[in-house]
């Protein structure tokens, strides 16, 4: 299996438009951050976990000219602003299978209710084939089974995922024992760490550490990442062996 980083920032990413932070302004390509969302291969398959605004740049850099589907964390913008730009996927595949719990599903309805729509339908609109999600139901991708692990960012329910060894989480502020219990074993950890001071809907680096102690992967890395974290190269420095920044473009295989 093998994992892309298709992006590693925050809602903004970085650098942030008009910012004037040093960490926004630095020249080290690792601290250049698109919207968060990551890309899962194995055998002939891959599956992308969110697809924001930066969708389009993040298939063109990463030479992705097959798409088997796309697993939806939650339905905020950064994880979802990027849905028309499967348009030349759908051209020369069909209908793209997603995969998302009932409420994301509703939400991106009245956000492209051209894809989804049976009625006058634009000639040149995609369409998806919509897989509901429900948390302790293990669903089926390409070869594999998914378990959906449950999250919350504040009060919002969002989903991560398991595949295997692999387990992706973003936008976590707390999760319940027993959905860690569904994460142990991971060989490879992803959660987000959004900066150094706290956030009252996402962990910061304190608390993303703690939990990589909890769960106890091989490697974890790091993603969801605001330039209020720092530069990468100095909080690198900073981490335990076995954990580490993600940065775009990073490739890890397990």
């Amino acid at each position: 299996m093998r994992i892309t980083f298709l992006g590693t920032g925050t809602s903004q990413g970085i650098p942030v438009i008009g910012s004037q932070h040093p960490v926004c302004l630095s020249k080290n390509p690792k601290d250049k951050r698109l919207r968060v969302s990551v890309l899962v291969s194995w055998d002939d398959y891959n599956y992308v976990i969110d697809c924001g605004p930066d969708f389009r740049q993040q298939m063109l850099t990463n030479k992705v000219t097959k798409l088997n589907g796309i697993l939806f964390t939650h339905e905020h913008s950064d994880h979802v602003a990027g849905l028309d730009d499967i348009r030349p996927f759908f051209f020369r595949q069909g209908d793209v299978p997603i995969y998302a719990h009932e409420r994301v599903v509703i939400a991106l309805k009245k956000r492209f209710d051209y894809i989804f729509t049976d009625e006058n339908r634009y000639p040149g609109a995609p369409a998806v084939k919509v897989n509901l999600i429900q948390n302790n139901s293990p669903f089926e991708i390409g070869n594999t089974f998914v378990e959906p692990i449950e999250a919350f960012h504040n009060r919002l329910q969002v989903f991560g995922f398991r595949i295997h060894d692999f387990t992706y989480l973003t936008d976590v502020k707390s999760i319940s024992k027993t959905e860690i219990k569904k994460i142990k074993g991971t060989k490879v950890l992803v959660v987000n760490a959004l900066r150094q001071e706290a956030h009252h809907s996402h962990f910061n680096l304190e608390e993303a550490l703690g939990f990589v102690k909890d769960v106890a992967p091989e490697k974890a890395y790091f993603t969801h990442i605001s330039h209020h974290l720092g530069f990468h190269d100095e909080v690198e420095a900073t981490l335990p062996e076995n954990v580490h920044l993600a940065y775009d473009n990073l490739i890890v295989d397990i």
